[in-house]
């Protein structure tokens, strides 16, 4: 376990949670900010690169799972992104549509941000949010973050303008 809130663990994700995996990424309805269906070839890739990540950083997207129950809900945690000419610590989030608005994405998002000030010693996190992806903005502003920038960015299906959220330790 990398971390713990009230309801939620938050773990590493390994090979036997790709079903889980693939049902959030497969999911145009979760997914719709990246534009991009995933093929389980995608869904493969994206947990090989969470896994790279724990090992070059020692953090990644993490597996949320459920304290009452063991199920695997989402995935959140800490990726370092292109911004501009360089990289940002950023929290992440995503949740298997049937958990949305329980505040879990909240509460994992609040437990990274922990992990980032406590035990990485940042002094400050971002969170990079599609400019129509109006629930992952209350949840950034939820944790304390507020609008820095707004630029644009590829993903799959060309420019796409984002903003830049922060929050200071």
């Amino acid at each position: 376990m990398i971390l713990e809130t009230e309801r939620l663990m938050l773990r590493e994700m390994k090979q036997t949670d790709f079903q889980d995996l693939a049902e959030i990424l497969q999911n145009p309805k979760v997914m719709y900010a990246y534009e991009h269906d995933f093929s389980d070839n995608d869904v493969q890739v994206w947990l090989d690169r969470q896994i790279d990540r724990y090992k070059k950083y020692g953090f990644g997207l993490w597996a949320v799972v459920l304290k009452d129950t063991g199920e695997m809900i989402g995935q959140a945690g800490l990726t370092m992104q292109p911004y501009k000419n360089t990289q940002v610590l950023e929290i992440g989030y995503l949740l298997k549509e049937k958990f949305w608005h329980c505040g879990y994405a909240r509460e994992a998002a609040m437990g990274c941000k922990k992990y980032a000030f406590e035990n990485l010693n940042r002094d400050k996190v971002y969170s990079i949010i599609k400019a129509d992806n109006i629930a992952s903005m209350k949840v950034a502003e939820s944790i304390g973050m507020s609008k820095e920038d707004e630029f644009i960015t590829q993903y799959y299906n060309g420019d796409m303008l984002h903003f830049l959220y922060s929050v200071h330790k």
